[in-house]
């Protein structure tokens, strides 16, 4: 593989979104300049605690509400820019609107070449 580049840090963000804004959010993240990212469905409850529905005639607790987990790896330099982004895009004004998370990263390697870190994504 050959030795391997250095590059800057860079930040890992995790973004806990109602799955409708998804769309909204990549595209105002890939007009900023993000280059990738990872999506997963996910179910989770904050402050919501879930909600109560009707099923054949009987109420029972929903505990966890439907999410989009977003993993978005991007410069350090990039990171408050999209964490804004993610929140202004991603904001309704409504309980539920989820939550960002910002990590550093140890150590990002892009395995068809070696580069390392900012130069891996």
């Amino acid at each position: 593989m050959g030795p391997l580049r250095k590059g800057k840090y860079v930040k890992l963000i995790i973004a806990a979104i109602k799955p409708f804004k998804l769309e909204e959010v990549r595209e105002a993240l890939t007009t900023l300049g993000v280059r990738g990212m990872m999506v997963t469905e996910i179910k989770g409850f904050g402050s919501q605690s879930g909600h109560t529905e009707i099923y054949r005639g009987a109420e029972y607790a929903v505990n966890f509400v439907p999410k989009v987990k977003l993993e978005i790896v991007v410069a350090d330099a990039m990171a408050d820019q999209v964490v804004e982004t993610i929140a202004s895009t991603a904001k309704t004004d409504k309980i539920g609107d989820g939550k960002i998370f910002v990590l550093d990263v140890q150590q990002a390697v892009r395995v068809r070449t070696g580069e390392l870190n900012d130069d891996a994504i």
